[in-house]
């Protein structure tokens, strides 16, 4: 997430003093927009981008609606938001759509207010280029007294650019039509949003809102906000959608979504068009990613606005309270484990992403614990791990692995062509428990987290056997790996233990 932080950063700060000309009305088309973000949102090499967008759709599910009108995705980078985008996809595959008009927001044109439809002939990734279909943006151009033609806003704009490959996958020959809308005025996005609908009328042409959700609360604080904003986006009503937005009684959060225009619009189009259902396809945060931080994170929505009389469907929001206490592995969940923490490794390195931790029995959702050792030819490779139960023990065991593999500081980061000659070994904990006499702590059974002087060291119950070490040359090798001398555990050191379910496999 930082890296994409940084860039959003960089790129505002760069176009914060534009100023655009005078609207330009006629419409006129040429020329290619060529990709800004690809290397950096997602991968650059287009048999690796065909491979993510191919894979994250594999593991999405469809769900039964009829032909959706609209979607919600987010435009976050793939890493971190290509499994969401995915859940929203996947929901129009089998389907006969022709045209995409992509609702995007303005992050790079900070005088820009309007709405502007780019005047390119195509848009390119590494995927190729895809046309935009000039009798749309015509049409909307001549009925819209708001909308403009103006490249600048566009230029650097990823939100929409982040859309393309999934649409190329799944519809090759499909035509596009890029619209970036900037204020988040309810009577002006309406307005827009029913001269768009007036447009689509008859044609087969599918709405893309494009938006992330909450930006920067911790990780709770998201979920509880994100479920909010998604269940009043599901009802919608402008005026209700308006209200949740500016509610903002959440610590660090910045805002509740950052393309408010675009779903009011594309939410406004798609009433017109006859969308009576919403579907809530897919819900993560980027606290639930390996590679983020729980701590300041952003949300990622899917939505599909269809008709139809069945009842909105929002049961994906009510997620499952996890166990209330820690029953005993079996080998099958073991197995989960073990698959996915080798899952994560080879995805990561494969293609820059990570999978969600998702669909797991509810024994992995107690929180709880663990460790990754990563092991070549009997040696150590690699060893990280998380010794409070902070996360849901799925969730865990994903974030440790890639760790273990692309972080630990002792050893330089796993590459591809080891993978299958690597054990992976998972260290299940449970609670620490303090200790008063070193005496007690048992060789083999017990993990110990030593502390002393401000500095600390643990190891876990396997590796003293290992090593054949008593508890003596334990607790002298821990105190070493502290960075404190041998034998500093003899007075005044601080001693916890805990126990650990230990299985691996090879590949």
């Amino acid at each position: 997430m930082r890296k994409i932080t940084v860039f959003v950063a960089a790129i505002l700060l760069a176009s914060s003093v534009y100023i655009p000309t005078a609207a330009c009305r006629d419409p006129e088309f040429s020329g290619t927009r060529p990709p800004a973000v690809a290397g950096q949102f997602y991968p650059s090499d287009p048999g690796i981008l065909q491979q993510v967008v191919r894979q994250f759709i594999g593991e999405s599910s469809a769900i039964p609606m009829e032909d959706p009108v609209a979607i919600l995705v987010p435009h976050a980078g793939y890493i971190y938001s290509g499994q969401i985008s995915a859940d929203a996809y996947r929901q129009l595959m089998n389907r006969d759509y022709d045209v995409f008009v992509i609702l995007g927001v303005n992050h790079t044109s900070g005088g820009f207010r309007g709405i502007s439809l780019a005047g390119y002939e195509s848009y390119q990734t590494p995927l190729g280029k895809v046309p935009i279909d000039k009798a749309i943006a015509k049409a909307l151009l001549a009925q819209c007294s708001d909308c403009v033609q103006n490249r600048e806003v566009h230029i650097r704009e990823h939100s929409i650019e982040v859309q393309i490959p999934f649409i190329q996958v799944l519809f090759p020959e499909a035509k596009i039509v890029p619209v970036i809308i900037h204020s988040p005025d309810p009577e002006f996005c309406t307005r827009f949003g029913r001269t768009l609908a007036g447009v689509l009328k008859d044609k087969k042409a599918l709405i893309v809102i494009s938006s992330d959700l909450s930006h920067y609360p911790d990780y709770e604080d998201a979920v509880l906000s994100d479920k909010e904003t998604l269940l009043t986006i599901a009802g919608r009503k402008p005026d209700k959608i308006v209200s949740v937005m500016r509610d903002l009684d959440v610590p660090n959060l910045g805002t509740r979504a950052c393309g408010e225009a675009a779903i009011l619009a594309g939410v406004a189009a798609a009433g017109t068009l006859g969308a009576n259902r919403t579907v809530v396809a897919g819900y993560s945060n980027s606290g639930e990613i390996a590679v983020g931080d729980r701590s300041r994170v952003v949300g990622y929505g899917a939505l599909a606005l269809a008709p139809g009389d069945a009842p909105d469907d929002t049961g994906i929001l009510n997620r499952p309270a996890p166990p209330d206490s820690a029953t005993p592995l079996n080998e099958s969940e073991k197995k989960i484990l073990l698959t996915f923490a080798r899952k994560t490794i080879r995805q990561y390195l494969t293609t820059q992403t990570v999978p969600l931790a998702r669909n797991f029995p509810s024994r992995l959702n107690f929180r709880q614990g663990a460790f990754v050792t990563l092991k070549k030819e009997g040696y150590l490779r690699g060893c990280i791990g998380n010794i409070l139960p902070e996360e849901e023990l799925g969730r865990t065991v994903g974030r440790v692995a890639w760790q273990a593999a692309m972080k630990d500081p002792r050893f330089r980061p796993v590459e591809l062509e080891e993978l299958k000659d690597l054990e992976i070994e998972i260290s299940v904990l449970t609670p620490m428990k303090p200790v008063t006499d070193p005496d007690g702590i048992v060789v083999g059974r017990d993990g110990v987290l030593l502390y002393k002087e401000g500095r600390s060291a643990v190891f876990l119950p396997q590796v003293a056997p290992e090593n054949d070490w008593n508890r003596t040359e334990m607790l002298d090798n821990l105190c070493l790996k502290a960075g404190l001398p041998a034998g500093c555990w003899e007075e005044n050191a601080t001693f916890r233990t805990f126990q650990a379910d230990v299985f691996s496999v090879m590949n």
